[in-house]
């Protein structure tokens, strides 16, 4: 036998991918993950930090919300788009470096193997493709729509970390602003 167990274990990424989802469905069947979450409202900007962190999941999106809603009624929605803003940018680096460093390898190989004619090479190569990616990826992050498939797009750019915090960080603080602001004005 030669190599190491990292040689042998050609796709450990998407394993990895593919294990972080599955213990995110099985977090948010959990009751007291649950209720974990809902109490960082009581933890005021530290908890509106740590709900940001959880904002950009699938899987905690909608609790998230919910604690930064509940601290919108003792803090400002700035304050809250600001600091939430931080923690989203900790998940959304999280997943730009674990996709932009080695997730897109591992497709790429995928990908040879399933496109033996490389269209899609072609087409992930284009100049408006590459052009593209970072702004779709962009707009899903400003959205409330989960930030997995926006970093994922950004990730596969050619953008450097630098510019992705600093995008991640307005995009995320502006978004969820917008979000708590909406639920101050729409409340009775």
């Amino acid at each position: 036998m030669s190599g190491g167990l990292g040689h042998q274990w050609k796709y450990k990424n998407l394993t990895v991918v593919f294990l972080g989802i599955i213990l995110a469905i099985v977090l948010s069947q959990i009751e007291a993950f649950h209720t974990f979450l809902l109490h960082l409202n009581g933890l005021g900007y530290l908890g509106a930090f740590i709900a940001g962190i959880f904002f950009v999941s699938t899987f905690t999106v909608a609790t998230s919300v919910l604690v930064l809603l509940t601290l919108a009624e003792t803090l400002s929605p700035i304050e809250i788009g600001l600091i939430a803003g931080l923690g989203a940018v900790v998940g959304d680096v999280l997943i730009f470096h674990f996709i932009k460093d080695n997730l897109a390898k591992e497709i790429n190989d995928i990908y040879k193997h399933l496109d033996k004619k490389r269209h899609l090479k072609k087409l992930f190569h284009s100049n408006y493709f590459n052009w593209m990616l970072p702004v779709i990826g962009a707009v899903i992050i400003a959205s409330p729509l989960p930030d997995e498939l926006g970093v994922s797009l950004m990730g596969m750019s050619k953008l450097s970390t630098f510019k992705f915090i600093v995008l991640s960080y307005v995009l995320n603080s502006i978004g969820l602003f917008l979000i708590v602001s909406a639920s101050v004005i729409i409340k009775p």
